[in-house]
């Protein structure tokens, strides 16, 4: 019988292959999509999220990135990583290498979907052969969470992200944050000649048009054309619980509030580490208490700021007050920063 079954050949799920494979426990991975998956993501990982990857063996291409810098058209603030670099790496890069250290690992993956889980007591059936844990990280619309019923409702605000690369060689190893009335843009360097851009946002509009209300930011592409342009949403994603028995959800299928702070890789990382860590203890309930301790300070500093920037007059106080108190933008972008 298997140790472990992990349902999501994504980053967090490949990187929970991986944990498990040096714990010494027998696991695979499923997955329905074939090849390299690309999807809609700011592509830049935090300091805490490159220190993870590296342990794991994994080799990181891309770009520096030295820290957080918000601007607003007037105003700028920036805070630069006190606990090493972040990096800029395209979504498909991380996923190649994270699929060739699985395979070298020798862990098997499958080219399909989880269909039925069964609880048996002491082991589980998964479509009907028997693993005695399931680690679903399978996504922000997570299969596995919605067939165990764990999904919870999401009222009130949505925001949805687009992403896009352009051929432009950047101009700052900080990711930028450009904030408008109704939306922020990311922009990443992610290679010598490449950026990414991402825009969150409450309104469906296409990209091209959105990417009009960064004044600053659209003088600074002049008139390249935007490629690789990719949505997801509504991105507020809950979960009744973390712990199911002997399934396990981790990364964004545990639950999600905002790309607003940008360190998701990194969470998922260490969501993965500990949840690895309960499956080899033999006590999968211990991952919902570590869980929650991983992850207070991303949904405090997450929520706080996203319900700020849903009243205008305080979204268009956010850079001066960044500006203003440099020490506390420093503060706040280093706790989020920093490995778990």
């Amino acid at each position: 019988m298997r140790d472990l079954l992990v349902a999501g050949g994504g980053p967090v799920g490949l990187a929970t292959a991986l944990y498990a494979s040096r714990a010494g426990l027998d696991v695979a991975v499923v997955e329905p999509r074939p090849g390299v998956i690309d999807k809609a993501c700011g592509e830049g990982l935090m300091p805490g999220a490159v220190a993870a990857l590296t342990d794991l063996g994994v080799p990181l291409e891309g770009h520096p990135i030295t820290g957080i810098r918000y601007l607003d058209g007037r105003r700028q603030a920036e805070a630069a990583f006190r606990h090493g670099p972040g990096r800029g790496v395209r979504r498909t890069t991380l996923h190649a290498a994270l699929s060739l250290a699985v395979a070298q690992a020798g862990v098997p993956t499958e080219s399909r979907a989880v269909r039925s889980v069964e609880d048996r007591g002491d082991h589980l059936l998964v479509d009907g052969e028997p693993t005695r844990h399931l680690v679903a990280a399978d996504g922000l619309h997570s299969p596995v969470r919605r067939l165990l019923g764990l999904d919870a409702p999401v009222e009130g605000h949505r925001r949805y992200g687009q992403r896009c690369h352009l051929d432009v060689a950047p101009w700052t190893s900080m990711v930028e944050v450009h904030w408008a009335a109704g939306s922020e843009a990311y922009v990443t360097p992610v290679g010598d000649g490449r950026i990414g851009i991402a825009v969150l946002t409450d309104e469906r509009r296409p990209l091209q048009d959105l990417l009009g209300d960064f004044p600053r930011l659209a003088e600074r592409l002049g008139t390249h054309e935007v490629a690789d342009v990719r949505g997801a949403g509504p991105l507020r994603q809950r979960a009744r619980q973390r712990v199911a028995g002997r399934v396990l959800l981790v990364g964004d299928a545990a639950g999600y509030v905002d790309a607003l702070t940008g360190e998701g890789i990194a969470l998922g990382l260490a969501q993965a580490r500990a949840a690895v860590s309960a499956v080899a203890a033999g006590r999968p309930a211990d991952y919902a208490r570590a869980w929650r301790r991983l992850g207070w300070r991303h949904d405090l500093l997450t929520q706080g700021l996203l319900t700020t920037t849903r009243h205008r007059a305080l979204r268009r106080r956010i850079v001066p007050a960044a500006a203003g108190v440099p020490w506390v933008f420093g503060a706040a972008v280093n706790q989020l920063a920093r490995p778990a």
